[in-house]
């Protein structure tokens, strides 16, 4: 049968005349306040006669339940009518607990209680140890033998722990009689007092209480001991006691054996005395034995005893994130609920109760009473998972659990007073592989007794089953290796940011001791940064100047594992202040191969090394404005004078694709702006948005030769010519592109003697990436001439009108791609260049040079 409890507490006072006095008639009607109830309020209710009186469900096994405070349990007496409108059973009793370590009278307790009713009638005095129930005092059989029962119930201890029940069957509460007597001391302190009892259908109203009464007899008792820290505990007595006994710190006993080092008792709390120990108390309960203690009256008790529970305060790492699984679906052979997994590493039992779980919304939860052992894993879940998890391993529950997104998210511990115990910041490519990224598996840490933390610690689980709640990871991989140094980069002139490849020993690493600088220049301060502890920020006592080479020594440096690091060094430079037109676009891959992917290639043509933090790619939208802007990389980035970088959206399928290609130089991009077949435009953002460089491109520059230029590429002739489409042409058909490495139609630029100079001289226009167009680079006194460009073979016979009235800057190039004007090839043999130059100043030039279209053989 399912049974159901009323927990109704009494108020606790402490009166002037130093003793405690409880007293509840009801006589203000209000069962909610004073004192203030808590429990099934809205089923109960104060009678026309001024009892309470159940009003439950009409259904049998249904719970009720009331609780408030109350701390007295020693030389006290409880005192209570009770009216039960039925004949009493197994089914319909009722239960007054005088003394109880805990509100909740239904589960396990430790304490006292008086029971009316049960198989034999009686009223009895019972002990209940956690779900061990021990009747103490047997009353008489029969004693509630009719069908309706008013009486009073009165239950005295003495400061020796002697007990006495009795009953007054007349509800007059002047016929007292003893129902039994008995010693026990086993509990002493109580914190709570109600009563329960449960009912079938038919008496779900025929409940009465009335005019509970709880009074201190005198003496002293020991009201609570608690521990204040792991050596400090405050003991609290029912009333002031005197200092001379108060401070004998052979008073005292702790666990049966140790006294306290010291006993302080002040004049302004003369209730309560702090001890303070020389050993850390051990988790879980302790007892502490106060052997003699005097109150204010002279009256001297002996022999007091008290329990309390003591749960060290957790510190960062000595619990730890050890498993995660975020994405369900497809399941594996896990429940389809989300978990994380806590495991202890430390040698301390801790109390979870009051801790939080949190995600990067800042959405929490907050833990239960739990305790969690040395070695000891807990899996972590909402409060309506806990049922699929329990048959796996130990499991608690959290009435509100972050939910744990698919792609990444944070996964923060608190401990209860807000410290951070463990902190993760997972994203979907600590999976480690495609098919587990996919959903079903778990996240586990390799390492579970190491400080360190990131993505190089985590991987997806190989079990069987998707996960390993509960239990020790599928993957154990203990780090051995050193940490190293990636990338060294000066952020400013007097600040250097190191970056390692994993998590270092945050406290070692701050110390100035481990660091040099080349010149001179010293190490002022260091600051290791959270929350992955790979970077460290160095600053300087001088400036560094731009594009002067420095080197940077770190040494004695260990990774979270405790692995050193040897000796190493890496030269830094100050990144200069880019200028527009210092980096250009020099290849554009737009129209890739079916399964292939775009690319941009950018090549710093200056002498200065420039930090591409925050750059941008973007497009331009139809009406011209710029759209579509991509960050290349959040990330510190330098590219030095004459450096190659290719940015593209998977460099896995590029390099498939065009494996000459230099994959080093790839850089991959969450995303890339649009760069449609057709027509488009590149264009290359500085962090402020400011233009470095833009190429319009449209797909009829490739070469007219080529039958199907999917996969092949623009590319840049002249690296040192303007970002115009006569300074682009189809990379060689052999290759198709040129990723990461010099164009295959690179040709760069010769000092002109002249006004126009043609390059090569002779050209073979067949797409083999040698010589395939004509460039005529332009160098005149000003800009602002007007340009008529012919071409005519040998015999003056008219070939190609390359241009007409192309307006041209004081240097620009043309391109003669070697066809003709229908289209087709030109045959080989001798060619004359004409040109016509005139300005609006009304000046006019005539230019010719030769050139010559050769051929293969």
């Amino acid at each position: 049968m399912r049974q159901f409890f009323l927990a109704f507490l009494l108020y606790w006072a402490v009166l002037p005349a130093l003793h405690a006095q409880i007293q509840e008639s009801f006589s203000d009607g209000d069962h909610i306040q004073n004192p203030i109830w808590q429990g099934d309020t809205g089923f109960f209710r104060v009678n026309a006669a001024g009892q309470l009186q159940s009003q439950g469900l009409a259904v049998t096994g249904t719970v009720l339940h009331l609780a408030t405070g109350n701390g007295l349990a020693v030389a006290t007496q409880w005192e209570f009518y009770v009216q039960l409108g039925f004949a009493t059973s197994s089914g319909n009793l009722a239960e007054v607990y005088l003394v109880s370590d805990t509100p909740d009278l239904k589960g396990n307790l430790q304490g006292y209680f008086v029971r009316l009713g049960d198989t034999e009638d009686e009223v009895s005095l019972y002990r209940k140890d956690g779900s061990t129930v021990t009747k103490i005092i047997n009353g008489p059989d029969k004693a509630l033998a009719t069908s309706d029962h008013k009486v009073w119930v009165k239950v005295t201890r003495t400061t020796t722990h002697d007990w006495t029940l009795e009953l007054d069957r007349t509800g007059t509460r002047q016929s007292y009689e003893v129902q039994g007597t008995v010693q026990d001391a086993r509990y002493t302190t109580s914190a709570y007092a109600g009563v329960l009892f449960k009912y079938s259908q038919a008496n779900a109203e025929r409940f009465y209480f009335d005019d509970f009464t709880i009074k201190d007899l005198g003496g002293i008792s020991l009201v609570s001991a608690v521990a204040i820290g792991p050596r400090v505990l405050e003991l609290t007595f029912s009333g002031p006691i005197l200092e001379k006994e108060a401070i004998n710190a052979a008073n005292y006993r702790l666990n049966g054996k140790e006294a306290p080092m010291k006993a302080d008792w002040q004049a302004a709390t003369p209730q309560s005395v702090k001890l303070q120990f020389d050993q850390e108390f051990e988790t879980g309960t302790n007892q502490i034995e106060v052997l003699k203690i005097t109150n204010t009256q002279g009256t001297i008790t002996e022999k007091l005893t008290g329990a309390f529970s003591y749960s060290p305060s957790a510190q960062p790492g000595d619990v730890r994130v050890t498993e995660i699984y975020a994405d369900l679906n497809p399941l594996v052979d896990l429940p389809a609920a989300e978990f994380i997994e806590l495991y202890n590493r430390s040698d301390k039992t801790f109390n979870l109760k009051g801790w939080r779980s949190s995600d990067a919304t800042a959405a929490s939860g907050t833990f239960p009473d739990y305790l969690l052992k040395p070695g000891a894993y807990v899996i972590v879940c909402a409060a309506a998972d806990t049922a699929l998890y329990r048959p796996i391993g130990p499991v608690i529950g959290l009435a509100t659990f972050p939910s744990l997104n698919d792609s990444g998210d944070d996964v923060e511990i608190f401990n209860a007073t807000g410290q951070l115990i463990d902190f993760v910041r997972y994203n979907a490519s600590w999976y480690g592989e495609a098919e587990k990224k996919n959903g079903g598996w778990s996240l586990e840490l390799k390492d579970v007794n190491s400080s360190c933390a990131g993505a190089s610690q985590w991987t997806a689980s190989v079990d069987r089953r998707g996960g390993t709640p509960g239990q020790v990871n599928s993957v154990r991989e203990v780090d051995q290796m050193p940490p190293t140094l990636r990338q060294t980069v000066a952020i400013s002139p007097d600040k250097i940011l190191l970056t390692f490849n994993e998590p270092l020993d945050s406290m070692q690493a701050a110390q100035v001791t481990h660091f040099t600088v080349s010149s001179g220049i010293s190490v002022q301060q260091v600051r290791v940064l959270a929350p992955d502890y790979r970077e460290v920020e160095l600053v300087l006592s001088a400036s560094l100047q731009e594009n002067m080479r420095y080197t940077v020594t770190v040494q004695n440096l260990t990774d979270c594992a405790g692995n050193k690091l040897a000796p190493q060094g890496q030269t830094v430079l100050l990144p200069a202040t880019p200028q527009k037109g210092e980096v250009v676009i020099n290849e554009i891959l737009f129209n890739p191969r079916p399964g292939g992917v775009d690319f941009v290639e950018i090549v710093n043509r200056s002498t200065k090394y420039l930090n591409l933090q925050n750059w941008k790619l973007a497009n331009r939208s139809s009406d011209g404005a710029l759209a579509g802007a991509r960050v290349l990389t959040p990330q510190n980035f330098l590219l030095a004078p004459g450096g190659y970088l290719v940015l593209t959206p998977d460099s896995a399928t590029l390099f498939r694709e065009y494996p000459t290609g230099h994959a080093d130089r790839f850089k991959e991009m969450a995303a890339m702006p649009s760069y449609p077949d057709e027509a488009g435009s590149v264009v290359l953002l500085l962090p402020d948005e400011t233009i470095m460089d833009e190429v319009r491109y449209q797909s009829s520059q490739h070469f007219k030769l080529i039958r199907d230029p999917e996969g092949i590429s623009l590319e840049r002739i002249s690296l040192a010519g303007p970002s115009l489409p006569e300074n682009f042409h189809s990379a060689a058909t052999q290759v198709k592109a040129t990723p990461g490495y010099e164009n295959s139609q690179s040709r760069e630029k010769m000092g002109a003697a002249g006004k126009l100079t043609l390059q090569p001289k002779t050209i073979t226009p067949d797409g083999d990436g040698i010589d395939d167009a004509l460039l005529l680079q332009f160098k005149l006194p000003q800009a602002g001439f007007v340009a008529s460009v012919t071409i005519f073979d040998a015999h003056g016979r008219f070939i190609r009108k390359l241009s007409a009235n192309t307006l041209l800057g004081a240097e620009s190039v043309l391109q003669w791609d070697g066809l003709t004007d229908a289209g087709s090839k030109a045959a080989i043999g001798y060619y004359v260049v004409l040109v016509e130059l005139f300005n609006l100043q009304g000046q006019k030039e005539v230019l010719k040079e030769t050139a010559v279209v050769g051929g293969r053989f």
